[in-house]
C-alpha cells in the first residue's frame, strides 16, 4: 500500500504530508519497506503459478 492515500489516526492528515511524528514515522517505515513488501501473499503467488502452468498445459494439449 502506498502512503499517499493513508490518513493518520493521530492528526487526521495525509501520511504523505508528515504533519506529526506518527505520520513521519509511518512514512519512513513505508518508504524503507519498498513497493512490494505488502503485495501478494506467497501462498497466493504459488496458487497463481499453478493455475498458469495448468492453463499452459491445457493450451499445449489442445494444439497437439
Amino acid at each position: 500500500m502506498t502512503y499517499d492515500r493513508l490518513v493518520c489516526a493521530n492528526c487526521a492528515g495525509p501520511v504523505s504530508q508528515g504533519r506529526c511524528r506518527v505520520c513521519r514515522a509511518n512514512r519512513e517505515r513505508l518508504q524503507q519497506e519498498g513497493p512490494f513488501s505488502g503485495g501478494i501473499n506467497p501462498v497466493a503467488l504459488v496458487a497463481l503459478l499453478v493455475i498458469l502452468v495448468a492453463a499452459l498445459a491445457l493450451v499445449a494439449q489442445q494444439t497437439a
